[in-house]
């Protein structure tokens, strides 16, 4: 599921993918429902293939989702109410305990939050499809 939704660098906000054309895809903003042209020379990145450092192997971001949905009861996060840069730090030490704490910026953190929030927001529950949770049940 976490594979459509693309996050366009200069672009607020998070997209989803409706279309491919020629030398561009056509997004829709997750927010807005507006749907504009993403062309080639932009900065396009799935969420799917981003992954959070942590000390052991990287963590795919639709992992760290799931951790934090657990941990919030499936609520938005208030990054405001947590406090100061060490709080964040401290509290998100809470989902991922072994995350890179020298690679892992404060505005990283802020950005995985955002974008939970606004998964959230746009009714985007199941940040893993089903195959890719049987496939990694399955390898375990």
């Amino acid at each position: 599921m976490i594979r459509t939704i693309l996050s366009i660098a200069g672009k607020p906000g998070l997209y989803r993918l409706v279309s491919q054309g020629r030398n561009m895809l056509i997004v829709e903003s997750l927010s807005t429902g507006k749907r504009t042209p993403a062309f080639a020379h932009d900065k396009v990145m799935s969420l799917g293939d981003i992954a959070m450092y942590t000390t052991g192997e990287d963590i795919p971001l639709a992992d760290v989702f799931e951790l934090v949905n657990e941990k919030t009861g499936g609520q938005p996060v208030d990054v405001k109410a947590i406090g100061g840069d060490a709080e964040l730090r401290e509290y998100f030490g809470t989902i991922l305990p072994d995350f890179d704490r020298e690679r892992v910026h404060d505005s990283d953190i802020r950005k995985l939050f955002q974008w939970y929030n606004a998964l959230l927001a746009a009714g985007i529950t199941e940040f893993k499809a089903k195959e890719e949770s049987a496939e990694a049940e399955e390898k375990e």
